[in-house]
């Protein structure tokens, strides 16, 4: 699975938002300055973020971005998804939309498997599990795992 620069940067402004709180409206190129996202390519994130209904936006001198709604009940898969689409894809198509046969006939429950399991970890972590450091247990057990850290 490859996290796209786009989905990386949309959970990062995501995450900024969800740390600011009650703070009022931050503007995109306070985002982009703290997260170190090219603000053009920002712009065009938060827009899709708009219209995916995760972030809303106020215009005028105090105006920027905000979440839509509480950063508890925003998963990092929502932000994936609307600037991304399908977190789980071969080649384009989602899983349950292919067929093998022969010898890679089994691959299919595979990349079904596979998605599962991304979808568990994704969907069960919230803006505010990230943004407070407090990652489900689950997840601290998978990062902490032997081998988890290093390269094949």
């Amino acid at each position: 699975m490859r996290i796209s620069a786009r989905a990386d940067y949309a959970v990062r402004a995501a995450l900024q938002l969800a740390a600011s709180g009650d703070d009022g409206p931050l503007k995109a190129e306070a985002i982009a300055a703290a997260q170190d996202i090219p603000h053009k390519f920002l712009e065009s994130i938060l827009n899709d973020m708009r219209r995916g209904g995760l972030v809303v936006s106020q215009r005028g001198g105090n105006g920027g971005y905000r979440l839509a709604r509480a950063a508890e009940s925003i998963s990092i898969a929502d932000v994936i998804r609307v600037v991304d689409g399908p977190l789980v894809s071969v080649r384009g198509v989602r899983p349950p939309e292919l067929s093998y046969t022969g010898a890679a006939e089994s691959l299919l429950p595979l990349w079904i498997a596979l998605r599962s399991n991304v979808r568990e970890i994704l969907d069960g972590v919230s803006l505010a599990d990230v943004a407070s450091a407090r990652l489900p247990a689950e997840v601290s057990a998978l990062a902490e795992a032997p081998g988890a850290w290093t390269n094949p």
